[in-house]
């Protein structure tokens, strides 16, 4: 029922920014919480960011000062700031949707974007 489409993704050299949006068809973002995953190659999707419906924010540790995660209710998106980048922040990224609080566990969540690449060169 949720559609969800992640851009911003690209090259960045180690210590630049990239901001990350998704975007929301089928229902609006204000209801429920939100989450960016990434995945390494080979790895396990780990959890990064979420956001609670009314603007609450948690973070993993690896990133937490550096990323910023923001909702913007009228244009049904979540964005993700990301600063200070770093090699190992090199995956892709992948918006999340349909809980209804924040999770660091992806089986929660029941819409899935297709994901950005995000490389961080050194």
């Amino acid at each position: 029922q949720v559609q969800l489409v992640e851009s911003g993704g690209g090259l960045v050299q180690a210590g630049g920014s990239l901001r990350l949006s998704c975007a929301a068809s089928g229902r609006t973002f204000s209801s429920n919480g939100e989450a960016w995953f990434r995945q390494a190659p080979g790895k396990e999707r780990e959890f990064v960011a979420g956001i609670n419906w009314n603007g609450g924010t948690y973070y993993a540790a690896s990133v937490k000062g550096r990323f910023t995660i923001s909702r913007d209710n009228a244009k049904n998106t979540v964005n993700l700031q990301m600063n200070s980048l770093k090699p190992e922040d090199t995956a892709v990224y992948y918006c999340a949707a349909g809980y209804k609080g924040i999770s660091t566990s992806s089986d929660l969540y029941d819409y899935w974007g297709q994901g950005t690449q995000v490389t961080v060169s050194s």
